[in-house]
């Protein structure tokens, strides 16, 4: 299997990112495996996409660090390589990541997958779905019952009423960005500072103010759906839970938060289920979902991370699940002569 991870720019890839942790599985699988970044694709006269990438020399890897050392050094092999000729391409860039620093990069992996997708490529997840969730508006588009009360808005006195319903307590939050950026926790002793916290969060764009849940308090899960369904790979679930550490509300690792063993119960598994036929629908193969209590927080489809924090605590290496998804796919695609429609091939 000849296999494409797109992230941001391999020179900010930083040991224990998921990305890493899939390529050196794909390595040690005997696939051959090319990371590039947006900034390297191409789109040619012939009109095949292109791409400075690059690939590692050893066959095996002692972990995902030794790989991404070498991935990243001089050592690597670097080659401008066909794109249209891959079997699987992997968008694992992060779009929040360059909105500010680099617009025009936040959108490149969905156009250059696009193109690549119409030439037999199988693009995970599929670029018309990322279209769709390219701010957290997408996450409105999931039933009501998953999801906090929510009002999204610039304008102050929306907001305040809103707080005012939900007694005073509410989160703020930007429409765009990921990472628990410029994110507030609102109580009523806040109230008097309420315009501060909306003008810091408007500089950017849309406010998000969102009903409190109490079991924040408790932290969130991160929940690894694959191909629809929750990942579960020898009897084990790929999950985690993050706790948030003193006043932060927070529980991002890099805000702060601690990681914990997580407990998958009929309420997170009854929650991925009422999700799966839109994450199906909009062909979205690896997807993580933060959930608290029984509501969802987030659902993140922009490579998703944590997938070695879930090998940590459950002892199984849920990176070998996914290559091994990855295999049946494009044996799927070898059956069909490269012509199947990518939206259906992400999930099967």
């Amino acid at each position: 299997m000849k296999i494409g991870f797109l992230v941001n720019d391999i020179k900010t890839e930083e040991t224990g990112y998921t990305t890493s942790r899939l390529a050196a599985t794909a390595v040690g699988l005997g696939h051959e495996v090319w990371t590039m970044g947006v900034g390297d694709l191409a789109y040619d006269a012939d009109e095949k996409i292109r791409a400075r990438a690059r690939g590692v020399t050893k066959k095996k890897y002692a972990s995902s660090e030794v790989y991404l050392r070498e991935l990243q050094g001089q050592n690597a092999v670097k080659q401008r390589i066909t794109v249209d000729d891959l079997d699987v391409l992997l968008l694992r860039n992060d779009p929040s990541t360059d909105a500010n620093s680099r617009p025009w990069a936040a959108t490149a992996g969905i156009q250059f997958g696009r193109i690549a997708m119409r030439h037999g490529v199988i693009v995970l997840n599929d670029p018309n779905g990322l279209a769709r969730a390219m701010s957290k508006m997408y996450f409105q588009t999931f039933p009501e019952e998953v999801r906090p009360k929510t009002v999204i808005t610039r304008d102050r006195d929306e907001i305040k009423a809103f707080a005012k319903e939900q007694a005073e307590t509410i989160v703020l939050k930007p429409l765009q960005g990921s990472g628990g950026q410029s994110v507030f926790l609102v109580r009523p002793e806040d109230v008097p500072n309420l315009n501060q916290m909306i003008d810091a969060v408007s500089r950017d764009g849309y406010v998000i103010a969102q009903e409190y849940l109490p079991a924040a308090a408790e932290g969130d899960m991160r929940l690894f759906l694959m191909n629809g369904q929750p990942l579960r790979h020898k009897g084990k679930y790929a999950a985690f839970r993050r706790v948030r550490t003193g006043g932060d509300m927070r529980s991002n690792i890099h805000a702060g938060g601690k990681l914990k063993e997580a407990e998958v119960d009929t309420t997170a598994l009854r929650i991925a289920e009422i999700v799966r036929p839109k994450l199906v629908q909009d062909g979205m193969f690896l997807v993580g979902l933060d959930i608290v209590g029984d509501k969802l927080m987030e659902i993140n489809v922009f490579s998703p991370g944590g997938l070695g924090s879930a090998q940590k605590f459950e002892g199984v290496n849920f990176n070998r699940a996914v290559i091994h998804a990855l295999e049946r796919k494009v044996q799927y695609m070898e059956f069909y002569r490269r012509n199947f429609d990518n939206v259906e091939m992400s999930t099967l």
